[in-house]
């Protein structure tokens, strides 16, 4: 008796090779999932999240785009505009005039001066130029640059000014350093992946302003790692949302709250104080002590200053046996930025190791 052979239908024929393609590809997620580590990048708002989440793509993603760098063209003229109107606040709010009569009039056409423009209409009126650089020179326009942390004026001010003339010529697009520098506030999670050492990282932003921290829970699950983001300079800076509010208590506050709640109890915390380069230069005139009472150390003296912030930032921790990876960095320098995460990834594979399929 002949054992006939079963026919297979052409449509069963395709369904099976579907599903395997499927099971495929449902092994190789889950072979990639077991290579990823997820990191939590968190931070006060202006602490320089996403300037990390630019430089990882400059250094691991072959950085900007051309029409992002147009696009941005836009944001970097709305962060001047909007910040020499800050300043015209700031000397409205104090009493300080002019020095120069005729800035009165280069103040009135920034006054004027819409900070929504598109990317093509950026940077094309040579007046606003002109103005800019008139206001700056005028003696009560450097009163309120002074005043500027009581007032949440963008840090960026100062750099860009300095690249003035060059951001105005014509189809001036902007570098790497220019693009670290735009400040445009996240909302909602950015998620930026790269490859390193057989593995990848998956780098969360969330938005770091006060209405954007109910977001965070959702990024919590699966998180290996938590990065928190400091601005050292902040020590004397009030938030953009609550001029009221000390930006270096904030940071505080919210570590404490994560680094003792439940869902990083048993996580590296790395912790990156940043912008060095603006508290080096803060300290000279903006003593430490008028607003953090306790601190001991000299009024100019860098490294006392960061030893006492990262300090008071460690003893916040109520683990007794977990570290605190404490990073002093500057998010704009691409080089030294690169040493440190390879020092931070480094680390987070060596504690995720038996976690990890390498």
């Amino acid at each position: 008796m002949g054992c006939g052979q079963s026919r297979v239908e052409p449509d069963e024929k395709e369904a099976l090779q579907q599903n395997a393609k499927i099971d495929k590809m449902l092994r190789q997620d889950k072979k990639t999932e077991a290579r990823t580590v997820k990191i939590l990048l968190l931070g006060a708002g202006e602490s320089g999240k996403s300037t990390i989440i630019k430089q990882m793509r400059i250094i691991h993603s072959g950085g900007f785009s051309m029409d992002e760098k147009q696009q941005n063209r836009a944001v970097i003229y709305s962060n001047m505009i909007v910040a020499f109107k800050v300043l015209l606040d700031i000397m409205s709010k104090e009493g300080f005039e002019f020095e120069q009569e005729k800035t009165k009039t280069h103040a009135d056409l920034i006054e004027e001066a819409n900070s929504d423009v598109d990317a093509e209409e950026a940077f094309k009126n040579a007046a606003i130029k002109d103005a800019m650089k008139s206001m700056w020179l005028d003696v009560g326009v450097q009163k309120a640059v002074a005043k500027g942390h009581e007032f949440a004026l963008h840090d960026n001010l100062t750099f860009y000014f300095e690249h003035l003339d060059r951001m105005f010529q014509p189809d001036w697009l902007p570098d790497d350093q220019d693009m670290l520098h735009a400040r445009l506030r996240t909302t909602g999670i950015t998620e930026t992946l790269f490859e390193l050492q057989n593995l990848n990282f998956r780098m969360m932003d969330v938005g770091g302003q006060r209405s954007e921290r109910k977001k965070w829970i959702h990024c919590f699950e699966g998180v290996q790692c938590l990065l928190f983001m400091v601005a050292l300079s902040g020590y004397d800076q009030c938030l953009v949302e609550d001029q009221n509010a000390n930006q270096m208590h904030e940071a505080m506050m919210l570590f404490e709250s994560l680094v003792n709640g439940e869902w990083f109890k048993t996580k590296p915390i790395i912790l990156f104080l940043n912008k060095v380069d603006l508290f080096r230069a803060k300290i000279e005139k903006s003593p430490i002590s008028a607003h953090f009472p306790d601190y001991q150390g000299k009024a100019n003296d860098e490294e006392a200053g960061k030893k006492y912030f990262a300090d008071r930032f460690r003893g916040i921790n109520r683990t007794a046996d977990r570290e605190i990876y404490i990073h002093y960095t500057n998010a704009t320098d691409t080089t030294l930025l690169k040493a440190t995460m390879q020092s931070v990834q480094d680390m987070i594979i060596q504690k995720n190791l038996n976690n990890l399929i390498l």
